[in-house]
């Protein structure tokens, strides 16, 4: 029975025939012997030693089964432990031409995503995502949240209609969802708080290093609840996930040399910081932003905060800000105005620190029939794609809210990747759909 190579890296298993499977990540051949380092399916790694004219024929990623004694020497890599090789079996022998090597342009790599993926960056990276995952899922467990599924497919736009994948639906116009937020809405007022993990999609024309085209979207909505409630299941959620991450990947975040003593620091409360004390201090820096027609100016009440603007907010800050009260103009039509500040919105961002930018957004919903229905229209959507939601304002509307979190851009932070692209298998952009 093969073992995989974290488990043979142990005093316990010296002196012992071992068997393992893998491919061939690294290869070395000598005069005499071959140095052959195996990589496992969990991405493991260790070397193993063949007299050469057992392993002659081998090229980089040829899968092979390996078996033979564990020893100790200094001189092996990873570790310190090596197999010394009795018997090799060989499943496939891979073409010389292994486009990944050491050092790859990131369109190649991006390119050769399907190979890329054997990295052992992008290996640390994909376990610590399904660690992320695996606890946000817990976190809402333990709390008494419900997970329900939402529908991909849908009329409506959620985050404004600029943004929306159109597609045929049979004989009819339908979009990929760009949140599951309205679906979540409806599913409160028979199941409570509720919560969601799919696939969200942006029509957005951008190429920054935080937007994709398609990303995960961990959102969540419960009645009768504040804005501060709200802030409060965000931080405890976020700080629950970073904290356990770096305790069970701590291995996989020292391979990608993130220093996590900032990490360990993530605990509630997180800063409060209403939208005009925001504006006011990126005001105070001097920072310019750029319209439409290029030209710069300064920015102004009313602008929403854009990836320069949470830069300067949260360049020198350790722990996530949230931005409170933005105004109504800059928000989509289902935010609920807040009634002591007309003109304003009950909702907030959270800004990771060092100027990670915003990585969830929430707050109140619009509850009231007739001024939600006044606010589609302005948004120039057309209410009678939104029939079934107003419904819920028809038939016992509560006060409720919610927030969707972005796995990407927690990703990012987490892993200190300088690109979005890197914290997701295979990402979706404007110029790439493949592979």
């Amino acid at each position: 029975m093969s073992v995989r190579t974290s488990e043979v890296k142990s005093l316990d298993y010296i002196g012992k025939e071992v068997m393992v499977r893998g491919w061939v990540y690294r290869l070395r051949k000598q005069k005499e012997n071959a140095f052959v380092l195996v990589r496992d399916d969990r991405g493991g790694v260790i070397q193993c030693v063949f007299p050469i004219d057992k392993a002659a024929s081998l090229t980089i990623e040829s899968s092979i089964e390996v078996t033979g004694i564990v020893t100790q020497d200094a001189r092996a890599p990873e570790g310190g432990y090596e197999i010394k090789g009795k018997n090799l079996k060989i499943y496939n022998i891979a073409g010389t031409d292994y486009p990944i090597g050491e050092y790859q342009s990131e369109e190649l790599l991006l390119d050769k995503r399907h190979l890329a993926m054997r990295m052992r960056k992008m290996v640390a990276i994909a376990k610590i995502r399904a660690t992320v995952l695996d606890y946000g899922r817990r976190w809402f467990v333990e709390s008494g949240w419900m997970e329900v599924t939402a529908p991909i497919i849908v009329k409506g736009a959620v985050e404004g209609g600029s943004t929306l994948f159109k597609l045929k639906y049979f004989n009819e116009e339908a979009y990929l969802s760009q949140s599951a937020q309205l679906y979540l809405e409806a599913m409160i007022f028979s199941l409570g708080p509720v919560w969601s993990l799919t696939p969200s999609f942006r029509a957005e024309r951008s190429r920054t290093i935080r937007h994709l085209a398609e990303f995960s979207h961990l959102e969540a909505e419960a009645p009768w609840v504040t804005l501060e409630d709200l802030l409060k299941v965000q931080e405890q959620l976020v700080s629950y996930v970073i904290q356990n991450t770096i305790r069970e990947r701590a291995a996989e975040l020292a391979y990608l040399r993130r220093d996590i003593v900032e990490l360990k620091k993530i605990e509630p409360p997180f800063e409060r910081l209403t939208y005009e004390k925001a504006i006011e201090i990126i005001k105070s820096k001097g920072l310019m932003i750029t319209q439409e027609d290029g030209s710069k100016r300064e920015i102004q009440f009313g602008d929403d905060l854009n990836i320069d603007s949470e830069r300067e907010l949260t360049k020198n800050v350790t722990k996530p800000i949230f931005v409170v009260g933005y105004p109504l103009s800059i928000k989509p039509f289902y935010v609920k105005e807040n009634p002591q500040h007309r003109g304003n919105g009950l909702a907030a961002d959270m800004l990771a620190p060092r100027g990670f930018g915003e990585i969830t957004s929430g707050g109140l919903r619009e509850d009231n029939i007739v001024s939600i229905t006044e606010r589609i229209k302005k948004e120039g959507l057309d209410p009678a794609a939104y029939d079934w939601y107003l419904d819920l304002r028809n038939y016992g509307s509560v006060p409720h809210g919610g927030f969707g979190l972005g796995i990407e851009r927690l990703m990012r932070w987490i892993t200190n990747a300088e690109d979005i692209k890197d914290t997701v298998p295979f990402p979706r952009t404007i110029s790439r759909v493949t592979p």
